[in-house]
């Protein structure tokens, strides 16, 4: 996994990866808000969920110390995270902002 997660992060396109786990309940509810933030932006960046549980390593090697935490990516660098659930015109500016 970590090849394939640094060939998505080092894209030209932001990369929105959403740490999550399944027995999250306020994962969830962000992974609605989600599928709405997708279509909003298209092809304009990418979203990518990462499960901590089958993950641990990647997400140590980021800081996810609680879920939901979303980090944005682009070109290898980290541009912006935060834990905690966040909103659909929130995420939709960010990603936006970065492309």
């Amino acid at each position: 996994m970590s090849q394939k997660f640094q060939e998505i992060i080092d894209s030209e396109r932001p990369v929105l990866i959403d740490f999550f786990a399944t027995w999250c309940q306020p994962c969830k509810v962000q992974s609605s808000v989600l599928n709405t933030v997708k279509e909003n932006i298209g092809e304009n960046a990418r979203i990518i969920k990462v499960d901590v549980d089958q993950y641990p390593a990647l997400a140590s090697q980021y800081g996810v110390r609680g879920v939901p935490t979303l980090a944005i990516f682009k070109k290898g660098e980290i541009l912006w995270k935060e834990s905690g659930v966040h909103d659909v015109n929130t995420l939709t500016q960010l990603l936006k902002q970065y492309t």
